[in-house]
Protein backbone atom coordinates (compact mmCIF):
# COMPACT_ATOMS: atom_id res chain seq x y z
CA UNK A 1 0.00 0.00 0.00
CA UNK A 2 1.51 3.32 -1.09
CA UNK A 3 0.38 6.96 -0.82
CA UNK A 4 -0.86 9.04 -3.68
CA UNK A 5 1.48 11.79 -4.83
CA UNK A 6 0.74 15.09 -3.17
CA UNK A 7 1.47 18.48 -4.65
CA UNK A 8 3.46 20.28 -1.98
CA UNK A 9 6.99 21.39 -2.76
CA UNK A 10 9.87 20.81 -0.35
CA UNK A 11 12.00 23.85 0.46
CA UNK A 12 15.76 24.05 0.64
CA UNK A 13 16.14 25.67 4.07
CA UNK A 14 15.43 22.58 6.14
CA UNK A 15 16.16 21.77 9.78
CA UNK A 16 18.51 18.96 10.81
CA UNK A 17 17.84 17.72 14.36
CA UNK A 18 16.96 14.65 16.41
CA UNK A 19 14.64 14.26 19.36
CA UNK A 20 16.79 14.42 22.50
CA UNK A 21 14.35 14.28 25.42
CA UNK A 22 10.75 14.83 26.49
CA UNK A 23 9.42 16.39 29.68
CA UNK A 24 6.10 14.83 30.66
CA UNK A 25 3.78 16.25 33.28
CA UNK A 26 1.98 13.78 35.51
CA UNK A 27 -0.28 13.83 38.59
CA UNK A 28 1.29 10.52 39.75
CA UNK A 29 5.01 11.22 39.59
CA UNK A 30 6.45 8.21 41.40
CA UNK A 31 4.09 5.73 39.75
CA UNK A 32 4.93 6.98 36.26
CA UNK A 33 8.68 7.01 36.89
CA UNK A 34 8.65 3.51 38.33
CA UNK A 35 6.66 2.22 35.35
CA UNK A 36 9.15 3.63 32.83
CA UNK A 37 11.99 2.20 34.87
CA UNK A 38 10.71 -1.35 34.52
CA UNK A 39 9.02 -1.00 31.12
CA UNK A 40 11.72 0.90 29.19
CA UNK A 41 14.80 0.25 31.30
CA UNK A 42 15.29 3.81 32.49
CA UNK A 43 17.61 4.64 35.39
CA UNK A 44 15.87 7.14 37.69
CA UNK A 45 17.19 10.04 39.76
CA UNK A 46 15.64 12.95 41.61
CA UNK A 47 16.14 16.49 40.30
CA UNK A 48 14.34 18.79 42.71
CA UNK A 49 10.62 18.05 42.35
CA UNK A 50 11.18 16.25 39.04
CA UNK A 51 12.50 12.77 38.26
CA UNK A 52 15.06 12.29 35.48
CA UNK A 53 14.98 9.04 33.51
CA UNK A 54 18.03 8.13 31.43
CA UNK A 55 19.04 5.10 29.40
CA UNK A 56 21.01 4.51 26.24
CA UNK A 57 19.76 6.95 23.53
CA UNK A 58 16.65 7.90 25.47
CA UNK A 59 15.85 10.53 28.10
CA UNK A 60 12.67 11.61 29.85
CA UNK A 61 11.87 14.08 32.62
CA UNK A 62 8.79 13.59 34.76
CA UNK A 63 7.41 16.75 36.33
CA UNK A 64 4.57 16.91 38.88
CA UNK A 65 1.47 18.49 37.33
CA UNK A 66 -2.21 18.32 38.32
CA UNK A 67 -3.09 17.30 34.75
CA UNK A 68 -1.12 14.90 32.55
CA UNK A 69 0.49 16.17 29.36
CA UNK A 70 3.55 17.26 27.45
CA UNK A 71 5.55 19.97 29.24
CA UNK A 72 8.45 20.39 26.80
CA UNK A 73 10.47 18.67 24.10
CA UNK A 74 14.22 18.97 23.52
CA UNK A 75 15.84 18.57 20.10
CA UNK A 76 19.58 18.06 19.61
CA UNK A 77 21.24 20.00 16.78
CA UNK A 78 24.38 18.69 15.07
CA UNK A 79 26.50 21.84 15.39
CA UNK A 80 26.58 25.58 16.02
CA UNK A 81 25.97 26.35 12.34
CA UNK A 82 22.60 24.59 12.49
CA UNK A 83 21.74 26.54 15.65
CA UNK A 84 22.66 29.80 13.91
CA UNK A 85 20.46 28.89 10.91
CA UNK A 86 17.55 28.07 13.20
CA UNK A 87 17.82 31.39 15.04
CA UNK A 88 17.87 33.22 11.69
CA UNK A 89 14.84 31.22 10.46
CA UNK A 90 12.85 32.04 13.60
CA UNK A 91 13.73 35.73 13.27
CA UNK A 92 12.69 35.83 9.60
CA UNK A 93 9.37 34.22 10.53
CA UNK A 94 8.81 36.79 13.28
CA UNK A 95 8.53 34.09 15.98
CA UNK A 96 9.38 34.98 19.57
CA UNK A 97 12.29 32.93 20.87
CA UNK A 98 14.80 33.04 23.71
CA UNK A 99 18.42 31.94 23.87
CA UNK A 100 18.97 29.37 26.59
CA UNK A 101 21.45 27.02 28.21
CA UNK A 102 20.32 24.31 30.62
CA UNK A 103 21.19 20.89 32.00
CA UNK A 104 20.68 19.28 28.60
CA UNK A 105 22.17 21.86 26.20
CA UNK A 106 25.26 24.05 26.33
CA UNK A 107 23.62 26.55 23.98
CA UNK A 108 20.19 26.63 22.44
CA UNK A 109 16.97 28.43 21.64
CA UNK A 110 13.57 28.12 23.29
CA UNK A 111 10.27 28.67 21.48
CA UNK A 112 6.59 27.80 22.04
CA UNK A 113 4.42 26.19 19.37
CA UNK A 114 0.86 27.47 18.65
CA UNK A 115 -0.62 25.05 21.20
CA UNK A 116 1.74 26.28 23.92
CA UNK A 117 4.13 23.32 24.01
CA UNK A 118 7.66 24.43 24.95
CA UNK A 119 10.35 23.38 22.48
CA UNK A 120 14.10 23.70 23.01
CA UNK A 121 16.68 23.17 20.26
CA UNK A 122 20.31 23.08 21.26
CA UNK A 123 23.78 21.60 21.36
CA UNK A 124 23.70 18.62 23.75
CA UNK A 125 26.06 18.37 26.67
CA UNK A 126 28.33 15.30 26.69
CA UNK A 127 26.71 12.59 28.75
CA UNK A 128 27.38 8.94 29.44
CA UNK A 129 24.10 7.10 29.71
CA UNK A 130 23.93 4.29 32.26
CA UNK A 131 23.24 0.74 31.15
CA UNK A 132 19.50 0.25 30.95
CA UNK A 133 17.63 -2.44 32.85
CA UNK A 134 15.77 -3.72 29.79
CA UNK A 135 18.95 -4.38 27.83
CA UNK A 136 17.12 -3.87 24.52
CA UNK A 137 17.73 -1.21 21.84
CA UNK A 138 15.23 1.67 21.88
CA UNK A 139 16.17 5.16 20.70
CA UNK A 140 13.78 8.01 21.54
CA UNK A 141 12.68 8.92 18.01
CA UNK A 142 9.42 10.88 17.72
CA UNK A 143 6.30 12.13 19.44
CA UNK A 144 2.79 12.93 18.24
CA UNK A 145 0.26 15.47 19.47
CA UNK A 146 -3.43 16.08 18.96
CA UNK A 147 -4.43 19.64 18.11
CA UNK A 148 -7.54 21.69 17.48
CA UNK A 149 -5.54 23.76 14.99
CA UNK A 150 -3.31 21.29 13.10
CA UNK A 151 -2.89 23.52 10.03
CA UNK A 152 -1.42 26.27 12.19
CA UNK A 153 0.86 23.73 13.90
CA UNK A 154 2.12 22.46 10.53
CA UNK A 155 2.86 25.99 9.31
CA UNK A 156 4.80 26.69 12.51
CA UNK A 157 6.90 23.54 12.27
CA UNK A 158 7.56 23.90 8.53
CA UNK A 159 7.86 27.65 8.00
CA UNK A 160 9.13 28.61 11.43
CA UNK A 161 11.33 25.69 12.44
CA UNK A 162 12.24 24.15 9.09
CA UNK A 163 10.64 20.71 9.38
CA UNK A 164 9.60 18.94 6.16
CA UNK A 165 6.23 17.26 5.59
CA UNK A 166 6.66 13.64 4.52
CA UNK A 167 3.01 12.51 4.30
CA UNK A 168 -0.49 13.82 4.95
CA UNK A 169 -3.60 11.82 5.80
CA UNK A 170 -6.58 13.30 3.95
CA UNK A 171 -10.30 12.61 4.40
CA UNK A 172 -12.94 12.30 1.68
CA UNK A 173 -13.63 16.04 1.78
CA UNK A 174 -9.95 16.79 1.09
CA UNK A 175 -9.24 17.99 4.64
CA UNK A 176 -5.85 17.10 6.11
CA UNK A 177 -6.39 15.04 9.25
CA UNK A 178 -2.77 14.13 10.09
CA UNK A 179 0.62 15.43 8.96
CA UNK A 180 3.90 13.56 9.45
CA UNK A 181 7.00 15.79 9.55
CA UNK A 182 10.72 15.12 9.60
CA UNK A 183 13.95 16.88 10.54
CA UNK A 184 16.30 14.11 9.37
CA UNK A 185 16.30 11.34 6.77
CA UNK A 186 13.79 9.39 8.89
CA UNK A 187 10.19 9.60 7.69
CA UNK A 188 8.91 11.49 10.71
CA UNK A 189 10.22 12.98 13.92
CA UNK A 190 6.93 14.67 14.83
CA UNK A 191 3.30 14.39 13.77
CA UNK A 192 0.07 16.23 14.52
CA UNK A 193 -3.54 15.16 13.98
CA UNK A 194 -6.83 16.99 14.19
CA UNK A 195 -8.81 16.49 17.40
CA UNK A 196 -11.20 18.32 19.70
CA UNK A 197 -8.47 18.98 22.29
CA UNK A 198 -4.77 19.76 22.43
CA UNK A 199 -2.82 16.95 24.06
CA UNK A 200 0.10 14.55 23.87
CA UNK A 201 -0.91 11.38 22.06
CA UNK A 202 2.21 9.23 22.19
CA UNK A 203 5.97 9.09 22.02
CA UNK A 204 7.98 6.44 20.22
CA UNK A 205 11.20 4.46 20.54
CA UNK A 206 12.89 3.12 17.41
CA UNK A 207 14.42 -0.33 17.75
CA UNK A 208 16.34 -2.33 15.17
CA UNK A 209 14.16 -4.91 13.41
CA UNK A 210 11.31 -7.43 13.61
CA UNK A 211 13.23 -9.66 16.01
CA UNK A 212 13.70 -6.72 18.37
CA UNK A 213 9.96 -6.05 18.29
CA UNK A 214 9.48 -9.69 19.33
CA UNK A 215 12.00 -9.24 22.16
CA UNK A 216 10.24 -6.09 23.39
CA UNK A 217 6.93 -7.99 23.39
CA UNK A 218 8.54 -10.73 25.49
CA UNK A 219 10.00 -8.12 27.86
CA UNK A 220 6.62 -6.41 28.34
CA UNK A 221 5.03 -9.82 28.97
CA UNK A 222 7.61 -10.54 31.68
CA UNK A 223 6.67 -7.21 33.28
CA UNK A 224 2.92 -8.00 32.97
CA UNK A 225 2.43 -5.02 30.66
CA UNK A 226 -0.14 -5.84 27.96
CA UNK A 227 0.31 -4.89 24.31
CA UNK A 228 -2.58 -2.53 23.56
CA UNK A 229 -2.17 -2.36 19.77
CA UNK A 230 -0.07 -4.36 17.33
CA UNK A 231 2.10 -5.85 16.14
CA UNK A 232 1.18 -3.98 12.98
CA UNK A 233 2.59 -1.92 10.14
CA UNK A 234 1.82 1.76 9.61
CA UNK A 235 1.23 3.09 6.11
CA UNK A 236 3.01 6.46 6.49
CA UNK A 237 6.56 5.53 7.45
CA UNK A 238 6.05 1.82 6.63
CA UNK A 239 7.27 0.95 10.13
CA UNK A 240 6.50 -2.06 12.31
CA UNK A 241 4.95 -1.14 15.65
CA UNK A 242 3.57 -2.15 19.02
CA UNK A 243 1.88 0.12 21.58
CA UNK A 244 1.46 -0.04 25.33
CA UNK A 245 -0.20 2.35 27.80
CA UNK A 246 1.61 4.08 30.64
CA UNK A 247 -0.17 4.65 34.00
CA UNK A 248 -1.49 8.04 32.86
CA UNK A 249 -3.03 6.45 29.76
CA UNK A 250 -0.50 7.88 27.31
CA UNK A 251 0.32 5.67 24.34
CA UNK A 252 3.95 4.47 24.16
CA UNK A 253 5.17 3.03 20.86
CA UNK A 254 8.10 0.78 19.99
CA UNK A 255 8.80 0.91 16.26
CA UNK A 256 11.23 -0.67 13.81
CA UNK A 257 12.38 -0.18 10.23
CA UNK A 258 11.01 3.34 9.82
CA UNK A 259 11.23 4.56 6.22
CA UNK A 260 14.35 6.51 5.22
CA UNK A 261 13.32 9.39 2.97
CA UNK A 262 15.18 11.02 0.07
CA UNK A 263 15.64 14.77 0.47
CA UNK A 264 13.61 15.57 -2.66
CA UNK A 265 10.75 13.14 -1.93
CA UNK A 266 7.33 14.57 -2.82
CA UNK A 267 4.75 14.78 -0.04
CA UNK A 268 2.42 11.76 -0.06
CA UNK A 269 -1.34 11.74 0.54
CA UNK A 270 -2.96 8.82 2.37
CA UNK A 271 -6.71 8.19 2.78
CA UNK A 272 -8.18 8.63 6.26
CA UNK A 273 -8.99 4.97 6.91
CA UNK A 274 -7.89 2.10 9.12
CA UNK A 275 -5.58 0.57 6.51
CA UNK A 276 -3.50 3.74 6.52
CA UNK A 277 -2.69 3.40 10.21
CA UNK A 278 -2.36 -0.37 10.12
CA UNK A 279 -2.06 -2.31 6.89
CA UNK A 280 -2.34 -5.56 8.83
CA UNK A 281 -5.58 -5.06 10.69
CA UNK A 282 -7.47 -2.88 13.16
CA UNK A 283 -6.45 0.70 13.83
CA UNK A 284 -7.39 3.57 16.15
CA UNK A 285 -8.47 6.59 14.05
CA UNK A 286 -7.85 9.04 16.86
CA UNK A 287 -8.28 12.04 14.55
Amino acid sequence: MKPEIGGDAIGEDRLTARLHHLEIGTPQLDVMAAFYGRALGYQLSRDGEAIKAIADKRRLIFTPRPVKGLVSAGWALPDSDELRRLRARLSRAGLAHTDTADAAFTDGVRVADPDGNRLVFGLPRPETAPADAAGLPARLQHFVVASRQPDRMVRFFVEGLGFTVSDDVVDEAGEKRTSFMRCSAEHHSFAVFKADQDRLDHHCYETTDWNAIRDWCDHFAEQHIPIQWGPGRHGPGNNLFIFIHDPDGNWVEVSAELEIVDKDRIVGAWPHEERTLNGWGKAYLRS
